[in-house]
């Protein structure tokens, strides 16, 4: 029988772009397009010739080519786009919007063309402006455009939770909605430990320095290392992709476009979904606490602030 095997392209060799490599061609989730700009092809091509030659020592088995030609992203089956500049110690998410917004224009552009079938999983930053911007440049349909960060967050806020509560993040489940940057939202209400709530476990006064630092999880590790996380931020995408690829139907939180969920509308935004192989299969509305819900709608400002300002450049 013949198997066809997917394709998956990735726009940016950076490194997430790198690490959701390695990882893909791990799993032999497909064969792999390591996609940059012209000054950066060396650098691709010299990943990818790395990770092939990861693959005869490992044993796993993929076609894996670095490329800056648009032609290479022919019929992909998955694209995740990292492409933009990573922040800066100091630089907020908004300061990146015009440099990213242009690269993340340039991408929509090449997708359209060349993987008008790709699910698309945006990572750049700030994410919920570019996966907006994707969805507008590419045309294509809200189950196919989603945004990385909510899987990622709430890893984050599991991680936070397991440590203070001594257990086995394993047994963590939790939940983090709304924007990704400063005004995300993770959900107690929703967070449990094997079906105990987290709020039974551990005092309130830990769990709002939690949840602060969820929120600061990425400036966290910017100030440390002079960039941004990618070892969590790659499993995160390949999570969702072999969500889609495989058909799993898992529900994760991930940025989608809401039209009329949770009351917003023409809106990219961290909400649960579930993701099998039709993409965002659905978008599941939860019941919300007095307090979450004014939480989330003053995510939804910053988000349509943020959505403004990328409207007018």
């Amino acid at each position: 029988m013949h198997h066809h095997r997917p394709k998956i392209a990735l726009i940016g060799s950076g490194n997430i772009g790198g690490e959701l490599a390695a990882l893909c061609a791990r799993e032999e989730l497909g064969d792999i397009v390591l996609f940059d700009i012209p000054e950066k092809e060396g650098f691709a091509k010299g990943k990818a010739l790395d990770l092939e030659q990861n693959g005869a020592v490992l044993g796993y088995d993929v076609n894996i080519t670095g490329t800056s030609n648009p032609e290479d992203l022919k019929d992909a089956d998955v694209a995740i786009v990292t492409a933009g500049v990573p922040r800066k110690p100091g630089m907020s998410r908004d300061d990146l919007v015009a440099i990213n917004l242009k690269i993340t224009r340039a991408v929509g552009e090449n997708l359209k063309k060349h993987a008008p079938n790709a699910f698309v999983i945006v990572i750049t930053n700030p994410l919920d402006a570019m996966v907006y911007e994707m969805k507008k440049v590419t045309g294509f349909p809200r189950e196919r455009v989603v945004g990385m960060a909510g899987v990622l967050d709430s890893a984050r806020f599991q991680l936070f939770l397991a440590r203070e509560a001594k257990v086995s993040t394993k047994d963590v489940r939790a939940m983090v909605l709304g924007g990704h940057g400063d005004t995300m939202v993770p959900v107690l209400s929703y967070a449990t430990i094997n079906g105990v709530g987290v709020t039974q476990l551990i005092s309130k006064e830990k769990i709002d320095a939690i949840v602060a630092r969820t929120a600061n999880g990425g400036g966290e590790i910017v100030k440390l290392m002079g960039t941004s996380a990618y070892y969590a931020p790659a499993t995160a995408a390949v999570h969702m992709a072999r969500a889609y690829l495989g058909d799993e139907k898992r529900m994760l939180a991930c940025a989608a476009y809401l039209d009329g969920e949770y009351g917003y509308k023409d809106i990219y935004m961290g909400v649960p979904t579930v993701i099998g192989k039709g993409g965002v299969e659905k978008i599941v509305e939860v019941a919300l606490t007095a307090e979450e819900r004014a939480m989330l709608d003053k995510s939804a400002a910053a988000v349509k602030e943020l959505i403004g300002v990328a409207q007018k450049l």
